[in-house]
């Protein structure tokens, strides 16, 4: 309600315009001044400031220095001088809007001010139906946009960026949880707001916004005290002050008062704080110091330049000693200069300074109002874009506007408040974020914002500590940590309450009081049973109670599914978890036949028909030259099957062959002896490694199939399986217990059971025949469940990483998980089994076997047809006199040559010489 009375409708502003102004003619007798376009003598610009403040003390200082400074070169703005016309506002708003009212009169050219962001935003109104300029260095609310007040111009860097920078430094040291406490005025609540922008955009909130009245409106801490107290008995430590140094100094000379400036908390102060101590006297500053030690601020940066020095050399003289310069003393000469620059290219430009009537408001008839007294800048648009194209160096550095109004280059200085002083301990830059190098160095570099990349010094803390506050404690209330734990009905060893009693032990809860102890602070708390022990409670109702506060955590076997993690933070799983399958299987190598397995079908029939080939070519081969492969065909048969299965055993059956048939024998040598090393091998895995069969394989297989599957009741596995899986719910059969799940999978209830894995092992560990199908199919883990952004489950994750470096973590899971009544039957299976020997493995040595077979009959085909018809050429010559059909020829010329490839081959030959001995007898005869 409060900030919609001091930011006017624009359709009203009109009437409160013409009513102040009538004021003003009516105090000032009706005197309005008009420039009449030629060349001033002397250019006016306002300035509101509250002279009783610190920063109206240095800004009176500052704008005065410039304003002789520029009007000292007498070729900066020839025949004129810059005249700035200080207005003491008396931190009053309604005297702020009445001076500034009196400005437009008098024909300023710009306003320098106001100081206060709720001015600003009243004030830009009236610069915008004016056309005149307002620069302001300290109000500098993130909120005043350029786009709603165009002329209004802030000169100093926007506290977005100082935010910006805070949310930074949170970042960096690893804090989550902020408290902000500022004043209840647009400047402070607007800067908090752009804070928590930021931090959300970080994964880090404001716990608590513990609002003050305005600056202006305390007078007594009271209202400071009753927050420091309600934050004393919050969770975070780590708090933001945000106000102006009146205020600031009253809330931590009570923060001291309260015993909240030692060990455990976190202070950092906007630029507020380097502004008061800046300004201090020197001599006092080491005392006040010292009450502010360990606190974190930040102060605009400028780097160090000949100008900065020499200004601040001049500075005792120009103040009398009687404030210290502050940055904002250097941002208020820069300011000067700039509107100074203005002008002169304004006036360069052949521009005439002139002013007129507003129109709008000549057309309000009404009474005695004199709207003449408020006078429009003519070139004020003209002017405005003379200002934000500055581009100089003054005694803040570069000054520049980037297209967005806002400063360029901006960067701050992060300080540690010590003992003696201040002591530097790096810088930000929206550039490069954090660092211990000054930014103007970085900029000429690319942006490096990298986590690695970000550095600051070393920090002395409230207390006089070196190392980094964690930045939350359990609240001072006295509570216990209510601590939710399932009351389960089986599976007792993962959490159970002992023998009726309010112990509560178990897996779970041994790995948390492990890690618990690792922690370098005190954790009171207490275990709450959760469900009536008679059925497994549902474990996202459980969870669910983190969320709305009936637990503070909850502590069990509680699986990290993404459902869950939405609501609540989770620790690092202590336990790895994932859905499997469980079915009853079957020793496969107790059967008489195991011999068998280390082949497949394929390979033992593939197998035994090369034997048969190999005996057979081996036949083809000897036939007519060796006397074991003639006789009855029985006996040759014989001969065959028994010379080729013998081939393994007995080598020395190839130096009883041909040339061909010996390298078929060694090649087919080769093979066997590969083969049966092989089958050696894979048998003697079989005997050795149990086998286990099973119609289920896996997850795949109860997909595909129709059988009713189990799961336990409460677990996440029915929601998976029916929202994953789209296995119909009328399939799914809740069971309570391990004895349960035999019993279902022994008398055939279902055909297989999903659960956990941690459960399936202690399952498994005291039922005998079942076994874990497949692989698992969801990887998860189980942890322990807290509010969301708690400080206390990162810390419980460091602990449990710490318990499993060393060896803890595994000697509490053997204590309790690894105990087994059964031999090892529990490894899961594939489809495939993986002893088995192939045929796609061997094939390359078949082929080379049966090309060798192949070229060998090919050889000796030729050789045959060779030797056959050298024979048939020589047949008796009755039989060449009778020339019979062609039918009958073919057919006894293939009679001939089976004869021919029967007979034994030195017959053939012998025949074949006694032929050629008659033939030559006859021909002498």
């Amino acid at each position: 309600m409060f900030e919609e009375l001091i930011k006017p409708k624009p359709k009203a502003m009109f009437w409160v315009l013409a009513l102040l102004s009538w004021l003003i003619v009516v105090l000032s007798g009706g005197d309005g001044i008009v420039s009449e376009g030629r060349r001033p003598h002397h250019i006016n610009v306002g300035a509101i400031f509250s002279l009783n403040t610190l920063y109206g003390q240095v800004a009176d200082i500052a704008l005065k220095a410039a304003e002789d400074d520029v009007n000292s070169d007498p070729t900066f703005l020839p025949g004129s001088k810059l005249r700035i016309l200080m207005y003491d506002a008396k931190r009053n708003g309604f005297l702020s809007i009445m001076k500034a009212l009196q400005f437009m009169e008098t024909d300023s050219v710009a306003i320098i001010g106001p100081q206060t962001s709720i001015m600003a935003h009243v004030l830009s109104y009236l610069a915008n139906e004016l056309n005149v300029p307002m620069c302001s260095f300290t109000a500098l609310d993130p909120s005043l946009s350029p786009l709603q007040f165009p002329f209004f111009v802030q000169t100093a860097p926007s506290d977005l960026f100082l935010m910006r920078a805070s949310a930074e430094m949170i970042t960096y040291y690893g804090w989550s949880d902020v408290i902000a406490l500022y004043n209840d005025d647009d400047n402070s609540r607007n800067g908090v707001t752009s804070l928590g922008d930021e931090l959300e955009g970080r994964r880090c909130k404001i716990s608590y916004k513990a609002v003050l009245p305005l600056d202006v409106v305390i007078k007594t801490p009271r209202e400071i005290v009753r927050e420091l107290v309600k934050i004393q008995k919050m969770e975070s430590r780590v708090i933001i002050v945000n106000t102006f140094p009146k205020t600031g100094k009253m809330v931590f000379e009570e923060a001291r008062r309260l015993g909240m400036m030692g060990r455990g908390y976190v202070w950092i102060a906007t630029t507020w704080m380097t502004s008061l101590l800046d300004s201090a006297d020197p001599l006092s500053l080491p005392k006040v110091a010292e009450s502010l030690r360990g606190v974190l601020t930040l102060r605009i940066h400028t780097p160090e330049s000949r100008k900065k020095r020499d200004f601040a050399a001049r500075w005792n003289k120009l103040s009398n000693g009687s404030v210290g310069l502050n940055v904002y003393g250097l941002y208020a000469y820069d300011t000067v200069w700039i509107i100074a620059r203005a002008v002169k290219n304004l006036l360069d430009s052949g521009a005439n300074i002139s002013f007129s009537s507003d129109s709008k408001l000549n057309h309000l008839k009404g009474g005695s109002l004199n709207l003449g007294a408020l006078s429009m800048f003519d070139q004020g648009r003209q002017f405005l874009d003379y200002i934000v194209k500055t581009k100089m160096s003054g005694v803040t550095g570069p000054v520049q506007f980037l297209p967005d109004r806002s400063m360029v280059q901006p960067a701050y200085d992060i300080i540690n408040v010590v003992g003696g002083g201040l002591r530097q301990i790096g810088y930000w830059s929206n550039h490069s974020g954090l660092s211990v190098i000054p930014p103007e160095l970085l900029f000429s570099k690319p942006s490096n914002r990298s986590s690695s990349n970000q550095h600051l010094e070393n920090v002395t803390w409230p207390g006089g500590g070196s190392v980094t506050p964690r930045g939350w404690v359990f609240p001072n209330n006295g509570r216990r940590l209510r601590i939710g734990v399932p009351n389960r009905a089986s599976f007792k060893d993962f959490v159970s309450r002992v023998n009726g009693s309010s112990h509560i032990d178990g897996y779970s809860i041994n790995v948390f009081e492990a890690a618990i102890k690792l922690l370098s602070y005190p954790v009171p708390h207490e275990f709450i049973l959760f469900g009536d022990g008679l059925k497994n409670p549902n474990y996202n109702d459980l969870v669910n109670n983190v969320t709305t506060g009936v637990f503070d955590a909850v502590v069990g076997d509680i699986a990290i599914v993404t459902k869950r993690t939405r609501i609540v933070d989770f620790t690092q799983p202590y336990i790895e978890s994932g859905l499997v399958v469980v079915a009853p299987v079957t020793k496969l190598n107790d059967t008489p036949w195991a011999f068998l397995r280390p082949f497949t079908p394929p390979m033992w029939a593939v197998t035994a028909a090369f034997f048969l080939i190999v005996g057979s070519v081996i036949w083809i081969l000897e036939h007519r030259i060796n006397d074991e492969f003639r006789g009855p065909p029985r006996r040759q048969i014989v001969t065959i099957l028994w010379f080729s299965f013998s081939t393994m055993f007995f080598s020395h059956r190839e130096n009883t062959v041909s040339t061909l048939g010996r390298i078929v024998l060694l090649i087919w040598l080769f093979v066997v002896l590969i083969i049966t090393s092989s089958y050696t091998a894979s048998l003697t895995s079989i005997l050795t490694v149990q086998q286990l069969n099973s119609p289920i394989k896996g997850v795949d297989t109860l997909i595909s199939s129709s059988g009713r599957v189990g799961f336990q009741i409460g677990s996440y596995a029915e929601n998976y399986m029916i929202d994953e899986l789209n296995i119909a719910r009328s399939r799914l059969v809740p069971l309570g217990s391990p004895k349960e799940y035999a019993t279902a999978l022994q008398n055939g209830t279902v055909s297989a059971i999903v659960d956990e894995r941690p459960y399936v092992d202690l399952f498994l560990s005291e039922f005998c025949g079942f076994a874990i199908r497949g692989q698992e199919f969801t990887r998860s883990g189980w942890g322990f469940a807290f509010p969301r952004d708690s400080p206390l489950a990162v810390d419980m994750s460091t602990a449990i990483l710490g318990l499993s470096e060393t060896g803890k973590l595994q000697k509490i899971h053997d204590k309790w998980l690894s105990k087994s009544n059964c031999s090892n039957l529990n490894g899961s299976e594939s489809d495939d089994d993986p002893e088995q020997l192939k045929l796609r493995s061997f094939w390359g040595l078949f082929l080379l076997c049966g090309v060798a077979c192949f070229i060998a009959l090919l050889i000796y085909f030729f050789k045959i047809v060779r030797d056959f018809c050298n024979h048939h050429h020589h047949k008796p010559e009755e039989e060449e006199a009778t020339v019979p059909s062609p039918e009958v020829s073919r057919s006894k010329t293939l009679q001939t040559f089976l004869a021919y490839f029967d007979e034994k081959e030195a017959e053939s030959s012998r025949r074949l010489k006694r032929k050629r001995s008659d033939d030559l007898s006859l021909k002498s005869s």
